[in-house]
């Protein structure tokens, strides 16, 4: 963020000083840390507990820094562990990544910084993040999570990681307009899957008392089959990560070992050793057994017959199959181990027989011959963290072919007579153990029903239920509220929608670029946005009906070659978010009288700053002070009499008030449309380190479109960097990141 600096200065000089003079509960001196393999020192970890932090004055102060610089979006709270895996996908600002189970959002907001860190200042880069997750409300969650990020380059969809669609383009297709992209494939992909948990039991006690082996089983035929897709939509040349937060090799080594088993030479997996060498990470695993109802299988021939159709081949080393034997004598060398209380509660299998040596006797282990050893496992005695397991694979060729089973086209949710519960019951009952899926353009296919661990059919089918699109809420969380703050805010409108449509996807708005060259004029006009700003084909809306649109927003070139690139395909991707939101149409009785019936949203503003020539004021840093304060002031009461003036002669509706750095007063020019926008003298020029807030000119005042938290943080600021800089307000050399958007954002939502 734009403030970053002023941040990390807050930490080093003023909370760990004060925390170590005062010795807090005796604490140790480095209770509050960088974590030094962290690129940029940008990463810091507290081991403070919630009763510490509630019982000393200066932890509690602490606290509430941290709760606010997250609200904002200048700091992100997140399990140390879980910022590992996105640092080694190598991510650069030209790069399209998918992040398959991506909610609740950290990993996505990392993998934005580090498109946005690279690029060129004040410019989009060329890449995008695809954000997707399986449930709605987790969606929501994500959305909420990556939307202080304010960017144009984040899609959040909602499909099943597994089931992914690639968007491919008929190839009997014809269009006057190509799109950018002919494919939907990435440079890197991460691919976080859904697993047992066992790594949290640190911040997680109670998933103690809910473990079982049957945890990690059940779900690994999933990790695979995500897993594979995901490697089937990265580009040759690309990098995937795979990623648990389990200890269960059943869940990590085995499923990778079960990739490069499938993938042949196509893929490998890397050596990452000297990349990070300041984090604390041990080797993977080469062997390890399988348990199953208290019973411990060094091979799939150990497994009992009966089990077999919860216990694959792929969960053990080698993954072989072997010519079967006859129950009996399957009996007689197994022996039907079993734990002496078979509570299944042990990972190692310390305590489940009496005799560990002679276990090991009976049962001849597995080696397996991929060097597994590149993977990572990072443990929670090691650097007082949780447990993690990492795997980075680079992508040699296209995978092999894969023989599959005779598939049949999944059911549509849409058909005029189709029975859609029936439907979902047949499709959750499909085997999710099957090979890598594949979406071609006539529809997403499946693999027909093979057995797999241990998931019920009961339990597959309230998953698939959950999905529904017919019950989905509303997806996406800008509309839920509408903005209001100030005294000429638009005002909130309840009204009742109609069930909407996007493509075949019931229940989900649609996204419909907008065309309206009649509105788009207008706004252009109203805030003299020059020509350099691109606006065709990047303007999108949520509304099919054109002539009630409430918001507009903004897509970059990357997130436009996708979306044209899913309608040209018949719209396969189920899109429940996209873009940043840049205009939103005035409601109020007063917001309704302006010229322009769109203002500009605060999180857009950052990035339409640098283009606008009209309704925008330059005030002093005491009035801008002043504005945050007490949010609404006349013309006549502010400082500078001649801002004022400036003021009054601004259009009624939406202004951009920016902070003055210095320059006098008396050089500062306000661009008027009677002006025909041209300056009377030369203005400051928009750079990096400028602060800009969204205001309404009303009547006979200036009102700030910022909320109180917002507010009060900027002002935090200001002051801090008027206390100590004489001379200028901030510094120059400042990243762009959130000259509005994270710190002073409208009541937009």
């Amino acid at each position: 963020s734009q403030f970053s600096v002023d941040i990390l200065s807050q930490l080093e000089n003023d909370f760990v000083k004060s925390i170590q003079a005062e010795g807090v509960d005796g604490s140790e001196s480095e209770a509050i840390r960088p974590l030094l393999w962290y690129p940029e020192n940008l990463a810091w970890q507290s081991n403070f507990s919630r009763m510490q932090l509630r019982k000393n004055q200066t932890l509690e102060r602490f606290h509430e820094f941290l709760k606010q610089e997250n609200e904002i979006g200048n700091i992100t709270r997140q399990e140390t562990v879980s910022m590992v895996p996105p640092l080694f996908l190598d991510v650069h600002p030209d790069h399209f990544v998918l992040d398959m189970c991506a909610a609740p959002g950290s990993k996505t907001f990392q993998l934005l910084e580090m498109i946005h860190r690279s690029a060129e200042p004040e410019s989009l880069p060329n890449g995008m993040v695809i954000a997707n997750d399986v449930d709605v409300q987790r969606c929501n969650l994500l959305i909420h999570q990556t939307k202080r990020m304010c960017t144009a380059n984040l899609i959040v969809t909602n499909h099943e990681a597994q089931n992914f669609p690639s968007c491919h383009l008929r190839r009997s297709h014809t269009t006057r307009e190509e799109p950018g992209i002919s494919e939907l494939l990435f440079d890197r992909v991460l691919c976080d899957v859904p697993c047992s948990g066992d790594g949290t039991l640190r911040k997680a006690p109670d998933i103690w008392r809910k473990w079982a082996v049957g945890m990690g089983n059940g779900l690994h035929c999933l990790q695979v089959q995500i897993a594979m897709r995901g490697l089937s939509l990265l580009k040759v040349g690309g990098r995937m990560v795979y990623s648990t937060c389990s200890m269960n090799p059943v869940e990590n080594e085995a499923v990778v070992a079960e990739i490069l088993r499938r993938c042949g030479g196509s893929i490998e997996l890397l050596d990452v050793s000297a990349e990070l060498p300041q984090l604390v990470r041990r080797p993977g695993l080469k062997k390890w057994k399988v348990q199953d109802k208290g019973a411990w299988s060094a091979s799939y021939e150990d497994v009992p017959v009966t089990r077999r159709s919860g216990i694959v081949q792929s969960m053990f080393p080698c993954g072989k199959s072997f010519v079967e034997k006859s129950e009996s004598d399957h009996a007689t060398t197994l022996g039907d181990i079993k734990d002496k209380g078979d509570t299944g509660n042990s990972v190692d299998g310390s305590s489940l027989t009496e005799d560990p040596v002679a276990l090991t006797d009976l049962l001849k282990e597995e080696d397996s011959t991929f060097p597994l050893e590149y993977c990572m496992r990072i443990v929670p005695h090691d650097q007082n963290t949780g447990a993690f397991f990492i795997a980075v694979f680079h992508k040699l060729s296209s995978l092999p072919a894969i023989e599959k089973k005779p598939v049949r086209p999944r059911g549509q949710l849409n058909g005029a007579n189709d029975n859609e519960a029936d439907k979902l019951v047949d499709e959750a009952k499909e085997d999710i153990c099957g090979m890598e899926v594949d979406a071609a353009d006539t529809g997403e296919q499946i693999p027909e029903e093979t057995p797999c661990a241990d998931l019920t059919n009961n339990e597959m089918v309230e998953a698939a239920l959950d999905t529904d699109p017919i019950k989905m809420p509303k997806i996406e969380v800008e509309e839920v509220q509408a903005p209001r703050d100030g005294e000429s805010g638009p005002e909130i409108v309840k009204v009742k929608r109609k069930l909407q449509m996007q493509g075949k996807w019931r229940g989900v708005d649609p996204v419909v670029f907008f065309k309206d060259d009649v509105v788009v004029d207008k706004i252009k006009a109203f805030y003299g946005i020059n020509d350099a700003f691109p606006f065709n084909g990047h303007l999108v809306t949520r509304n099919s009906d054109t002539n009630h649109v409430k918001r507009i927003y903004y897509i970059s070139k990357s997130a436009k070659d996708v979306l044209q690139l899913n309608f040209l395909a018949g719209q396969q991707l189920k899109i429940t978010s996209i873009g940043l939101k840049m205009f939103e149409r005035q409601t109020s009785k007063e917001g309704t009288s302006s010229t322009c019936a769109f203002r500009i949203s605060s999180e857009g503003l950052p990035l339409l700053l640098p283009h606008i020539t009209k309704q925008i004021l330059w005030a002093s840093p005491v009035d801008f002070k002043h504005l945050l304060k007490y949010k609404t002031i006349k013309f006549a009461d502010f400082v500078d009499a001649e801002f004022g003036e400036r003021a009054s002669k601004l259009m009624l509706g939406c202004c951009v008030v920016v902070l003055n750095k210095g320059v006098s007063t008396a050089n500062i020019v306000v661009f008027n449309p009677e002006d025909g926008g041209q300056p009377l003298s030369d203005s400051p020029q928009v750079d990096a380190s400028t602060i800009a807030i969204g205001c309404w000119r009303g009547r006979n005042s200036i009102s700030v479109m910022v909320t109180a938290i917002d507010c009060q943080e900027l002002l935090e600021r200001l002051l801090v960097h008027m206390e100590t800089e004489k001379e200028s307000l901030l510094p120059e050399n400042q990243p762009l990141g959130v000259r509005v958007g994270e710190i002073a954002k409208a009541n937009d939502n």
